[in-house]
């Protein structure tokens, strides 16, 4: 991870990164900066619902697999749970907190530009809407349904295919996010799709799912 991409984790708010799901414009969270460790891994976890293992051991007969070139995302596909979309880019609202994609009728995915882009060494995080208001369902309403080794591809602009396993799913408290374990730098390419889930209220949702991915081609 760069120098750059690390201090705007640590500029960026985590603690509930998607608070705009379901209301308001959506156009950024709205919580205050926190993630004031995000360069350093092992953190102990959150609770919260888990399925599957975040960072897996890989034993010595592991197939290598080859961090790709810097190349932006433009299309994110999650056949398992029908998720075929284009990719905007997201970056820091002006109180710096993440911004997060509009609300809108046909609501796209948006890669955290401050992140690794996908295939590249690092975590490369995309984040949706599970509702998008008075629009009703958003792009990753299933997010929680992926379960460890399902397939995720990221098409990237120079027509490469970055192609992760799900490794991962978990759902926790937006106040018990966890941080080091989403933003902290790791030793090969990893994807973050991040999501609202829980319980819904007046506000907003309670929760983040997330889901943890490796490359593996």
């Amino acid at each position: 991870m760069t120098s750059l991409s690390r201090r705007a984790f640590v500029t960026a708010s985590a603690a509930a990164l998607l608070t705009g799901c379901g209301g308001g414009n959506g156009t950024s969270s709205t919580t205050n900066s926190s993630a004031n460790s995000t360069a350093n891994q092992g953190s102990s976890g959150t609770g919260g619902s888990q399925q599957g293992s975040p960072t897996p051991s890989t034993g010595s007969g592991a197939k290598a697999v080859h961090a790709l070139a810097r190349s932006v995302p433009v299309t994110l596909r999650v056949p398992a749970i029908g998720v075929d979309t284009p990719v905007m880019r997201l970056g820091l609202a002006s109180d710096g907190t993440v911004q997060v994609p509009p609300i809108t009728a046909h609501d796209r995915a948006g890669w955290y530009r401050y992140s690794p882009t996908p295939g590249a060494t690092g975590p490369s995080v995309i984040l949706g809407h599970v509702t998008v208001g008075a629009y009703g369902d958003g792009v990753f309403r299933r997010l929680a349904r992926l379960r460890a080794g399902n397939r995720i591809d990221v098409v990237l602009e120079n027509g490469t295919t970055a192609v992760f396993a799900v490794t991962a799913v978990r759902t926790v408290a937006k106040a018990d996010f966890p941080s080091d374990e989403v933003y902290g730098n790791v030793d090969r390419p990893e994807l973050r799709l991040i999501t609202c889930g829980g319980t819904r209220t007046g506000s907003g949702y309670l929760d983040n799912v997330i889901v943890f991915a490796a490359l593996t081609a």
